[in-house]
């Protein structure tokens, strides 16, 4: 029975990784694509202003908004699995730590579930149907 399941542990991170990649997307594309008319300048000009707010760099809202965005295609890819899963891992904390703490931390388990996930990606890598295997990265 355990063995089955061991031969299963490819899957379930691909699983994982399309959760997490979904989410990034999701949550990426807002921040790069403008809602409301503009380019895609305004829209991560709006961003850095929010990030800029909290006291942040302002320009650390154009790497997180891409970090997003662009990682979340990375894992949905499977590319660069473990070193764009680092990334989100940083940006999820820093979103706990300084968003989350205006909240009391009230309603931040879906970010620590990013944070739990992409920290599995890094230390177990990409799983099945990845281009990370394909390419010999993993």
């Amino acid at each position: 029975m355990i063995s089955s399941l061991n031969s299963l542990q490819p899957w379930g991170a691909f699983f994982l990784r399309l959760v997490l990649g979904v989410a990034m997307v999701h949550h990426g594309y807002a921040k790069v694509v403008p809602s409301h008319g503009g380019d895609t300048f305004a829209a991560l000009e709006h961003h850095s202003r929010l990030v800029a707010s909290l006291g942040l760099p302002a320009w650390l809202g154009i790497v997180s908004a891409l970090t997003e965005f662009i990682g979340g295609i990375l894992i949905l890819l499977g590319l660069f699995t473990r070193f764009t899963a680092f990334l989100i891992t940083i940006n999820m904390l820093v979103a706990l730590i300084m968003v989350d703490r205006h909240h009391g931390y009230a309603g931040s388990e879906y970010a620590l579930a990013l944070l739990a996930i992409a920290l599995m990606l890094f230390f177990y890598g990409s799983g099945a149907c990845a281009l990370d295997r394909k390419l010999g990265f993993s």
